[in-house]
């Protein structure tokens, strides 16, 4: 169940941040050519998925958990700053509506070219990109936890039922889903990649926790109770430094 959990709301955030970019292409510039290059895209994500899922299967397992815990901790890690520091208001928070109105800005701007099949190269690359550099860190964590777990197939259908939401939900409006609680989503996946991130990394190392697998539910609440902590403390900063800043300026 955490593993589904975790790979989803990853997937979630990633997919509103894709979408807004596949929509923007599309109001601005040509419809046809956004879809064609998100179409696209998938297909890049797919092709990665299939090649490298066997492959990371036949690693060794404790060899696995070992690189693949440090480089959830990264992730996590990122994930998780981010997110206290929007959340404790050191950071502003994502807009995914401006960031639309953004990129509809400069997709306007762009001269327009055909290229092949593609009406609008342009709309087409933008969509194609998009797609791709959100998608792949998501591929990375379906893989890896379904990996460490022998469950790709669950991981995979995690990050797929992600996409079909989003997808099926930002279509029906035309619109970025800017409602959508992004970072207490990020702060959500942030706990979970840390969590396991710590978990697998010390097996890797030869660590054995009490209570094995139950010992990632301590974890999970120590990162979460840590997080909280750490936003609630910055809250009480952010006021004190914004001025300071507001002064240095």
């Amino acid at each position: 169940m955490g593993l589904f959990i975790t790979v989803f709301l990853a997937c979630l955030v990633e997919a509103v941040e894709a979408l807004t970019i596949v929509l923007a292409a599309g109001t601005a510039r040509d419809w046809r050519s956004s879809l064609t290059g998100a179409t696209a895209g998938v297909v890049v994500l797919v092709s990665v998925v299939v090649a490298l899922g066997p492959a990371i299967s036949v690693i060794p397992l404790n060899g696995l958990r070992l690189v693949v815990g440090g480089l959830l901790l990264i992730f996590g890690l990122q994930w998780l700053r981010k997110a206290i520091l929007r959340g404790s208001g050191l950071k502003a928070l994502h807009d995914e509506a401006l960031a639309y109105q953004l990129v509809v800005s400069e997709a306007e701007r762009a001269p327009t070219s055909g290229r092949a099949m593609v009406p609008d190269w342009y709309a087409f690359t933008l969509s194609f990109k998009g797609v791709v550099l959100e998608g792949l860190e998501v591929a990375f964590i379906a893989l890896t936890f379904g990996a460490n777990q022998a469950r790709i197939p669950l991981a995979v259908f995690a990050a797929a039922s992600a996409v079909v939401v989003v997808a099926i939900a930002g279509f029906a409006v035309r619109a970025p889903l800017a409602r959508v609680p992004e970072n207490a989503m990020k702060f959500a996946v942030g706990v979970m990649l840390t969590a396991f991130g710590i978990f697998w990394s010390a097996e890797g190392a030869g660590v054995h926790w009490p209570g094995e697998n139950a010992a990632l539910l301590v974890l999970v609440a120590a990162v979460a109770l840590y997080g909280l902590l750490l936003m609630a403390l910055f809250k009480r900063w952010a006021p004190t430094t914004s001025t300071s800043s507001a002064q240095g300026a």
